[in-house]
């Protein structure tokens, strides 16, 4: 499976979560799903899930068969949403809400998950605002800005392809391997495992640069180069 096979995209709503598919086939989209869910299931462990399906037209089998898989891992199926009147009939036949409250903006947590081998990360092609906070358990990879009073906490490397303003914690379990990385780097604060520098300690210039532990168990700042 590669990365644009296992695009996904989640909002974060205030009674569960909303999973957004593509059109590409339903199969596909369907083991995109299951295999994040089996990456990540403390993430979704208990969670209420609804399902953006786009176009698909889905049939009784097919949302029975999705809805137990998803009940197996502890997840319930409350929602599928489609623009395929096939679907939402059937969605209706077995008990499914077909209409959501959109969540509000700064509640909107938007993942584009790619698998890397045994590992996760999370894209997100977009600038974090202020009163954005993003948790994740991998990597996390901004194309985008952090602007000041944004966050985020990753449990392993953040890498921001724009400008860092915001408050970065990678590494939030413990990894002290975890880097941060941006091509403008000015965080509010900046945490790495146990380590953490306020901004008044991080004074670089306005080019790429990577923070990481160094042997000495203090983290530094230095050049982001290539090689």
């Amino acid at each position: 499976m590669n990365g644009t096979d296992s695009l996904l995209q989640i909002k974060g709503l205030r009674d569960g979560l909303l999973v957004s598919l593509d059109d590409a086939p339903w199969e596909r989209q369907l083991a995109a799903l299951i295999a994040q869910v089996d990456a990540q299931p403390s993430f979704f462990q208990g969670a209420r899930l609804a399902l953006d399906v786009a176009s698909q037209t889905l049939h009784v089998n097919e949302l029975v068969s999705l809805r137990d898989q998803l009940s197996e891992r502890g997840i319930s199926l409350w929602a599928v949403i489609s623009e395929s009147p096939t679907t939402e009939q059937t969605a209706q036949l077995l008990g499914l809400a077909t209409r959501i409250s959109k969540p509000r903006p700064e509640e909107s947590r938007i993942y584009a998950v790619e698998h890397l081998g045994e590992e996760t990360a999370l894209f997100l092609d977009r600038t974090l605002r202020s009163g954005t906070r993003i948790e994740f358990a991998g990597h996390v990879v901004v194309l985008g800005d952090v602007n000041p009073g944004a966050e985020i906490v990753a449990e392993g490397n953040v890498v921001i392809w724009g400008r860092l303003r915001g408050m970065v914690y990678a590494g939030s379990k413990g990894n002290r391997e975890a880097v941060v990385c941006a091509l403008d780097f000015s965080p509010m604060q900046l945490r790495i495992a146990d380590q953490t520098s306020a901004a008044a300690e991080i004074r670089t210039p306005s080019k790429p640069q990577v923070a990481r532990i160094n042997a000495q168990g203090i983290l530094q700042v230095e050049s982001w180069a290539s090689g």
